[in-house]
């Protein structure tokens, strides 16, 4: 059970028993098996019924799968007798694991009556004693049946293969068998593979009436006999005997029955019964005992730490991925995450984190960053500068770490995260070499942006320039720019919003929150109603998709597949991108309405790292200072790279600012 509690990868237990009458003990490890297994496999339809009834498991958590047997031809038994010097014999098999529960002293009883209508016939008993009956007492039962046929008259027609066989022999063994016999005392065996493999080879079988041989031999597969009655076993076998016709009909029922039961039959079940587990983590993610066991501490701001931006930071600039906590060079960098770092930096000088506090003892390290902030707003800003291309107007975006660029120009989305970088510089900063570095980079690279019609190209333009604006609030041209990419925004919202989508494309991808930030940040500068109700009633609807039906917790829009209008939510993978956004976005609805429910939804968005989330697993690494790369159905991507560390920081220090009661104007 601990091995199982501590999983965190889907789990399919297959029960190949499931007892009627479980004692306490028993009762309470299986009900707790079902629990942590997303689904259960049984291979007997009274199984699945006994789990349904004394375990309360739901149906539809059950699997019926039947007991695997091998693709055997359908032979004639005397193909194999020749093996066991059984040549011209009828032969009688038991097969498996000898125990005093097998019965097979009433075959040995049945056999002089056999013997006196059909002389020629041999019965096999195939296996060793069980290991724990041999431990426990012995070989006495084999003793005991070897005196029994002596004493019946029998000992010459009963032969004992003591021994544990391949399953090459064990197919051997079954192929010479005229008639299968399991002559078990007690009815209360749910699954017998020694019985599914006789059905599988085609054998006549004679059996006594326990739960699984009722349900595979039943329409005429075989024969079933009363138990512990010798005499019925002497006459069912007698009647096979006589009358070939009969017998070679029941073996053909079983073997086209049994078709079904092959291996690969098996495996395809199996296989439809791990894709529908794959199909419920998604639609239901599922929380593993261990994570509901761990304490969460939720609605408390964590330390800020940036020993894991030092990592992924290089004298070029912020590398893009890590394997899991190291730097990944092979993947380079990006403008993307430099205008993210550079963010990060903008705001870390606005909290005044990148100083001690003053009256601070120097050797206190409480809330000291471990790096320079201007150094790394230089390098970063460097890179910005680096990436711009002069010819096109517009950055690149993907540099390899041979340092060489992918590509002349990037997307419209990484050129708007860019100048809302350069813009939080120059609205936040009080380094001059870095205000004039990033004016006059802000400066070329804002013509392109009014040809943009990317929603989020135009969102983070938009969060740049008002930043600028900020500083900078008579500059007419910005001012012009700021104009046509809210109007065109606002069109595009009010183009497509419906009833049942209030949204500003017909798809919810990634960076959903920045859209309706922008809206209610430049309508709430520009006294722009209608800008803030579309911002507003977009955020509304955005929130409402990202909750959680069952608990209420934040579930982003997952990368893998998003939300289509008219399509379903793609749960996973869901990415520190948008908790980050819905953080920045929820408390510009806070400063612009005063209503306390969004600060509400800042704080649920914010503990989805903390653990707040479907897996109830933390995405922030509090040792590293970094964030995990996302949430996949069964766990969390253990890889930090620079697009989730910076967000998550950036969430950071955006709450902070609301803790501390300090005004910002919600970068990220």
């Amino acid at each position: 059970m601990h091995l199982l509690r501590r999983l965190k990868m889907p789990v399919v237990t297959t029960l190949h028993t499931v007892l009627r009458e479980p004692d306490p003990n028993q009762l309470m490890v299986m009900e707790e098996i079902a629990e942590l297994s997303d689904r259960l496999i049984v291979m007997s339809q009274l199984s699945s019924q006994f789990l349904q009834e004394i375990f309360r498991v739901p149906s539809n958590k059950i699997d019926m799968v039947p007991h695997g047997v091998p693709d055997l031809p359908f032979l004639d038994p005397n193909f194999y007798k020749d093996r066991f010097g059984v040549e011209g014999k009828a032969v009688l098999l038991t097969f498996g694991l000898l125990s005093p529960n097998k019965g097979i002293e009433n075959v040995i009883q049945a056999l002089p009556e056999i013997l006196s209508r059909h002389k020629n016939v041999v019965y096999i008993v195939a296996g060793a004693t069980h290991p724990h009956i041999l431990r426990r007492e012995g070989d006495k039962y084999r003793a005991r049946l070897q005196a029994l046929a002596k004493e019946v008259g029998v000992e010459s027609q009963v032969m004992f293969h003591n021994r544990f066989v391949s399953p090459e022999e064990m197919v051997e063994f079954i192929g010479a068998a005229d008639i299968y016999i399991t002559p078990y005392r007690h009815e209360a065996q749910v699954v017998s593979g020694t019985l599914a493999y006789a059905l599988g080879a085609g054998k006549a079988i004679i059996s006594t009436p326990y739960w699984h041989a009722i349900e595979l031999l039943d329409d005429r597969r075989g024969a079933l006999v009363p138990f512990q009655n010798p005499d019925a076993i002497a006459q069912k076998t007698i009647e096979l005997l006589d009358t070939p016709a009969i017998r070679h009909a029941m073996r053909k029922r079983a073997y086209l029955f049994a078709r079904e039961m092959i291996w690969k039959r098996v495996a395809q079940g199996y296989m439809e019964s791990f894709s529908r587990v794959r199909s419920d983590r998604m639609e239901n993610p599922r929380v593993q005992f261990a994570a509901r066991a761990t304490p969460k501490d939720l609605n408390r701001l964590p330390e800020l730490k940036l020993d894991h931006v030092n990592a992924l930071t290089d004298d070029t600039g912020m590398l893009q991925h890590a394997i899991f906590t190291v730097p990944n060079r092979g993947e380079g960098h990006t403008t993307d995450d430099n205008a993210r770092a550079l963010i990060l930096m903008a705001m870390l000088e606005r909290s005044g984190k990148d100083q001690p506090e003053k009256d601070q003892p120097e050797n206190d390290e409480r809330e000291k960053p471990n790096l320079p902030v201007a150094n790394f707003s230089a390098r970063y800003l460097s890179f910005l500068e680096h990436g711009f291309n002069p010819a096109k107007g517009r950055f690149r975006n993907f540099l390899g770490y041979d340092r060489h660029w992918n590509e002349a120009a990037g997307s419209e989305d990484c050129h708007g995260r860019a100048v809302w970088a350069l813009g939080t510089v120059l609205g936040r900063s009080s380094d001059h070499g870095l205000r004039c570095a990033a004016g006059r980079l802000f400066e070329l690279s804002l013509p392109a942006v009014v040809e943009f019609y990317s929603p989020r190209a135009c969102a983070y333009a938009l969060l740049g320039i008002q930043e600028y604006l900020d500083s900078y609030r008579g500059d007419r041209d910005a001012q012009k720019i700021r104009s046509v990419l809210a109007g065109r925004l606002l069109a595009m919202y009010e183009s497509i919003r419906r009833p049942d989508w209030k949204w500003y494309e017909s798809v919810l991808a990634y960076g959903n929150a920045r859209l309706p930030q922008a809206m209610l940040l430049v309508g709430s500068v520009c006294s722009d109603d209608r800008m803030v109700f579309a911002g507003l009633e977009a955020l509304d609807w955005l929130t409402e998709t990202q909750r959680s039906e069952t608990n209420g917790h934040f579930v982003p829009i997952g990368s893998q597949g998003f939300y289509r209008q008219g399509g379903e939510k793609a749960r996973f993978d869901q990415q520190p991108i948008e908790a980050a956004g819905a953080v920045a976005a929820c408390l510009q609805a806070y400063r612009v309405t005063g209503e306390s429910r969004w600060r509400d939804e800042a704080w649920s968005a914010f503990n989805w790292f903390l653990g707040d989330n479907d897996l109830q697993l933390p995405l922030y690494d509090c040792v590293t200072g970094g964030c995990r790369d996302g949430l996949h159905p069964d766990r969390a991507n253990e890889n930090q790279g620079a697009e989730s560390t910076l967000s998550f920081l950036m969430a950071l220090l955006e709450m902070r600012a609301l803790q501390d009661g300090k005004p910002t104007e919600t970068p990220s």
